[in-house]
């Protein structure tokens, strides 16, 4: 059964019904992230061929992404440590592993678990704000984005492994 998506396992445990399409997403990223990088060295890393943006950029940018809309979600602003962390995304360092980048991934995952399973899912479309222009969104879009921009930079992600080869 592990060889099957995460979305085709099943409910997971202790997510409302409403919330499962997030959870499950949010894992596939976890499991794909960590499968598609593993052989990866420090450069491919950071590598960037045909121009694309690097793997250690969509590591980045993934976990940051998941700890902002969560954020948002919560009805708070970012922190100066989000935005300085925001700031860092783009920024190749060499001194970060793929099992440092991946382990920091999970970690923001589990939290966003955490979250889920607390959520009340009548207040899924409760009004929320989004950004320093306060774009009007509602608790289910600032989670639902979480988790489909998480996807969509492991997509690109994969294309730049593949690249790699």
């Amino acid at each position: 059964m592990d060889n099957l998506e995460v979305w085709m396992r099943g409910p997971i445990k202790g997510i409302p019904d409403l919330l499962q399409p997030v959870a499950h997403a949010l894992l596939q990223v976890e499991e794909d992230s960590a499968k598609y990088t593993a052989q990866l060295s420090s450069e491919q890393l950071w590598a960037r061929p045909c121009g694309n943006a690097s793997i250690g950029f969509h590591l980045l940018h993934i976990r940051g992404v998941i700890d902002r809309m969560f954020t948002y979600a919560a009805g708070k602003s970012l922190s100066a440590e989000q935005f300085d962390y925001l700031q860092k995304e783009g920024i190749v360092d060499m001194e970060l592993s793929v099992a440092t980048l991946v382990g920091n991934l999970q970690l923001q995952i589990g939290q966003a678990l955490d979250v889920l399973s607390v959520t009340d899912p009548s207040t899924l479309t409760e009004e929320r704000f989004l950004g320093r222009k306060q774009i009007p969104t509602t608790l289910i879009g600032l989670l639902f984005h979480a988790a489909e921009h998480a996807q969509r930079h492991v997509g690109q992600l994969l294309v730049t492994a593949r690249c790699l080869k």
